[in-house]
């Protein structure tokens, strides 16, 4: 909570009346200015009473008949004493050039307090204790990652069991994987299986200003968690505050001391497990995955067929489905999709046809849904004849070296029609579901995303490119650097190793559209014809029907 936070803006005040009270003193003892001959002639004719003696720019003093004059200030370190040698009485007072050092004092004193302040309002954290009603038999996981859960169930259940065996409790549990692939899910039903309080943040909310702050929330979470008896505290992504040491940032270091403290201090009978949150395991300080910390770590990967079934059945159960709907279908289409891919899939069908005035989720609409979550919604606008050509090559390249290449992808649409994702165009295929690639497929996928630049130097010669290709581009390197760090090549250095594999990719894609430019030339046409081909249209093309 915020403490003394009435003390800014008392200072505020002070510093404002102080401010007008030295200005409204100046403002009323301002007279009629005079010049310093006649204020002199006044001295030594006796006509003055008072002075107001400062090192301000003018001088006030008072006549004895009571006007009150203003005369420039001489700068005489002698004229103090003259004045007061002719019985005038002169009175000393601090000039108005103190002013800003002192607005600069009050204003510095409200900083240092606010700093303290700001201290001391997030020394708190946001976290909520809350009561997760999700379980394990909400959350569509793999027998393995759900075997992986039980014994943090049963150190929950009953954390006295770890104390008498004098075993220590499975402190940290980090998830890593995808993102949308139900990590905070999964924490939630943790908590929710063994009735526990669930307190969940996420690691940029301890990366505050100031130095400290992090650390301090840090330990009133912990706090909150041993007061509630225990629980599971879920750190969303951990990387914000845990990512390898560089010495750079005084306040995540801090942080980062400070978590694995309280993960060092917490007891096998205090019932507390962190789990943790992350895409990229491999940025972690070493430190957090140390024996006793995030020792127990869990992928939480993409779903597999059999998955993606249940899923799209789960997030089907309150929606209205039409006869011709095929879920089993749609699970097919969907490979890397993420368990929250699906659910925004089925919820933009269900917006398409209300859209349309329907009552029923028709198949067509999670098909739509399906493209706009693949490649992004269609954006229909005019193109010149030759651009609409140009992109027709390109599509009809990707594709074409795809088939040949690539047997084992389905190719399910293609069009050159602009997508919401900035592509002029683009070619949808269903992959195989695998672990491994050799280097000669990897090398065919390199040739498949090349092929569409091919395409446009094999019909329109090398000048006529186009920088429609960037994006493939910078696909293409991204895959060749993956493939050096897999030491599936043999160069100098991975610059070297990246132009090899480019330009071997390029001649890949290059022999497949030499040898197949007629075909190139129909699919091409027929896109340009009707802007859009599905995979049975296709394949028909690339059979010579």
């Amino acid at each position: 909570m915020l403490k003394k936070k009435g003390f800014p803006l008392i200072a505020a005040a002070v510093a404002v009346a102080l401010i007008v009270a030295v200005l409204f003193e100046n403002k009323e003892g301002k007279g009629e200015s005079v010049a310093y001959p006649v204020f002199a002639r006044a001295i030594e004719e006796g006509a003055i009473e008072t002075v107001y003696y400062s090192d301000d720019a003018q001088w006030t003093a008072i006549a004895k008949d009571g006007t009150r004059i203003t005369v420039p200030n001489p700068r005489n370190d002698s004229m103090k004493e003259h004045m007061m040698l002719n019985g005038i009485h002169v009175v000393e007072k601090q000039g108005q050039e103190m002013l800003p050092m002192l607005i600069f004092m009050i204003l510095m004193a409200m900083m240092i307090f606010g700093r303290r302040s700001g201290m001391e309002t997030y020394s708190g954290t946001d976290a909520e204790k809350t009561a997760p009603k999700r379980t394990f038999a909400d959350v569509i996981i793999p027998k393995e990652t759900l075997q992986a859960m039980e014994d943090l169930t049963c150190y929950l259940k009953n954390p006295g069991k770890y104390a008498a065996m004098g075993a220590r409790p499975p402190r940290g549990v980090l998830l890593y994987g995808p993102p949308g692939t139900g990590k905070t899910m999964l924490a939630q039903a943790l908590a929710g299986e063994t009735g526990k309080p669930f307190f969940a943040v996420s690691g940029s909310d301890f990366v505050q200003v100031y130095v400290g702050v992090g650390a301090s929330r840090i330990r009133s979470l912990f706090k909150k968690a041993r007061k509630a008896g225990g629980g599971v505290i879920f750190i969303d992504e951990i990387e914000a505050l845990g990512k390898k040491r560089d010495n750079g940032n005084d306040e995540r270091e801090q942080t980062l001391n400070a978590l694995l403290t309280e993960m060092n201090g917490f007891s096998a009978g205090e019932g507390i497990i962190v789990l943790a949150a992350t895409n990229r395991p491999d940025t972690l300080d070493g430190a957090l995955m140390r024996e006793g910390r995030f020792d127990r770590r869990i992928e939480i990967g993409l779903p597999d067929l059999e998955e993606r079934r249940k899923m799209l059945s789960v997030h089907a159960r309150n929606k209205p489905l039409a006869a011709d709907v095929n879920l089993d279908e749609m699970a097919g289409k969907t490979v890397l999709f993420s368990g929250a891919q699906l659910e925004s899939m089925m919820n933009e069908a269900a917006i398409r046809a209300i859209r349309e005035g329907k009552e029923l989720i028709f198949q067509r609409h999670l098909e739509q849904a399906y493209i706009a979550q693949a490649a992004g919604e269609e954006r229909r606008r005019k193109m010149e004849e030759e651009e609409r050509r140009i992109i027709a090559v390109h599509e009809a390249g990707h594709a074409l070296v795809t088939h040949h290449l690539l047997p084992e992808q389905t190719l399910t649409r293609l069009t050159i029609i602009p997508s919401s994702t900035g592509a002029a165009g683009y070619s949808l295929s269903i992959r195989k579901e695998r672990m491994l690639y050799t280097k000669k497929e990897l090398m065919h996928h390199l040739a498949a995303i090349l092929a569409g630049r091919a395409a446009e130097e094999t019909v329109f010669g090398l000048d006529n490119v186009t920088n429609g290709a960037g994006s493939d581009l910078e696909k293409a390197e991204k895959m060749a650097v993956q493939m050096y760090l897999w030491r599936m090549l043999e160069a100098e250095n991975e610059k070297a190793a990246v132009t090899m594999v480019l330009t071997e990719g390029k001649r890949l894609a290059m022999d497949v559209l030499e040898r197949e430019k007629d075909t190139l030339e129909m699919i091409s046409r027929t896109l340009m014809e009707k802007e859009t081909l599905t995979g049975e249209e296709l394949q028909k093309i690339l059979a010579g029907k």
